[in-house]
């Protein structure tokens, strides 16, 4: 189709972000996997301002992490950045997250929610999504998107993928040299860099330590006790807390983020300092736990995958299809009686209280006097129509629902 461009504007008018999941494969704790990336854009130059890399699915610290190196301009995330007046973003619940509109809503940045599949209507960041791969990602180790002959072909066996950290270094690498040395055709033979810099329009700073408080999830006020803050059911404790039981403290973390947590004061807004999760495990007993949860998992996949296989006997004359898999009754009363206290429906009691008896003077239906509570007056028999025939109601619609 054909659409129509936008100006150009000014920097900071307009950013816009989008989550893109790379086409690499990457090796992430020994498992290849291809890692998301979130960044943001300003539309004027073309600047890439903040970018965040997250190894498996993308989440609401992930836009947080990216808007943190957007807005921030000292090094290493300088000289873009700054508090932009509008960000577009295509419905997204990571972006449209409370946490997230509330660090915009923090930072006075107005939010245009797109609606949905219209990427022409953010074509700045769509069209970064296209260029970093056919610039940059198609060459790396492990790109997956490479033809191969053969319907069916594997990758190759021998081949070695980058490390996750190698694989960052070479991304943010590659978003450098987009800034200050790629001359994107709408900026006519400029640079972004050289467009940021012509650009005389103000920029809007935070500090670095309060856009931290502003990309933190609220977590409410607490108490510090003896045992440190109580959040999550599990108990929080720092160096700085000592002496300073009793007081009233606002917590506040990083989604996701289990083993530590920001505290301020309740009253003052002061930091306090860092806590951290007491009586953390250790890296053994964590991996001990993944192990067993991923074998659980592969069990029950393995359960769920026989409990939907059925198998039909051959036919070679036109008959109805007829199922196998015969059970004694030990084993379907067995199987029944595993079931019975995870099923939900058979623990609902819809009658353990009767309804009510309705008023005296409606007329109600005999299927409804039936089932009203004992030792309630019974409601009025159903009066016959004046010229109708005895014992039909007067109006068709009495015999319905009385309520």
């Amino acid at each position: 189709d054909v659409f129509l461009a936008r100006p150009r504007g000014w920097r900071n008018q307009v950013w816009e972000t989008d989550h893109v999941q790379s086409p690499v494969l990457v090796n992430v704790d020994g498992k290849a996997r291809r890692p998301w990336i979130t960044w943001f854009t300003d539309c004027a130059t073309n600047a890439i301002t903040g970018i965040a890399v997250t190894p498996g699915d993308p989440s609401r610290e992930s836009v947080l992490a990216a808007l943190r190196s957007a807005v921030l301009r000292e090094e290493p995330y300088g000289p873009f950045g700054g508090v932009p007046e509008k960000v577009r973003v295509d419905r997204g619940k990571d972006f449209l997250s409370r946490t997230v509109t509330a660090a915009f809503d923090l930072l006075d940045v107005t939010v245009e929610d797109l609606p949905a599949y219209t990427p022409h209507l953010k074509g700045t960041v769509e069209g970064l999504n296209r260029a970093v791969e056919s610039m940059f990602l198609v060459s790396l180790p492990g790109y997956a998107r490479q033809p191969r002959p053969g319907k069916r072909a594997s990758r190759p066996t021998d081949e070695v993928l980058l490390g996750f950290e190698d694989f960052t270094a070479r991304l943010l690498a590659w978003t450098r040299w987009w800034n200050t040395e790629h001359r994107p055709a709408p900026l006519r033979g400029k640079t972004p860099l050289e467009a940021w810099q012509d650009d005389p329009t103000p920029l809007r700073d935070v500090p670095a330590a309060d856009l931290w408080t502003f990309t933190l999830e609220d977590a409410g006020t607490r108490t510090l006790t003896t045992c440190g803050i109580r959040f999550r059911k599990r108990d929080y404790v720092g160096a700085w807390m000592t002496g300073q039981a009793g007081i009233r403290v606002r917590v506040r973390f990083m989604p996701h983020h289990d083993h530590r947590i920001e505290v301020y004061h309740a009253a003052t807004g002061r930091y306090l300092g860092p806590a951290d999760l007491a009586d953390q495990a250790t890296e053994e007993q964590v991996s001990a736990v993944r192990r067993a949860r991923a074998a659980r998992s592969r069990r029950l996949k393995k359960d769920l995958e026989a409990s939907q296989r059925e198998r039909y006997a051959a036919v070679d004359q036109p008959e109805a299809p007829r199922r196998l898999g015969a059970l004694t009754t030990a084993q379907a009363e067995a199987e029944l009686a595993q079931t019975a206290d995870t099923d939900l429906s058979d623990l609902a009691l819809p009658d353990l209280i009767p309804p009510a008896a309705p008023p005296a003077d409606w007329r109600t239906p005999p299927s409804l006097v039936t089932r009203t509570a004992p030792g309630r007056p019974a409601p009025l028999p159903a009066e016959p129509a004046a010229d109708g025939p005895p014992g039909r109601a007067a109006d068709p619609a009495e015999d319905g629902d009385a309520s």
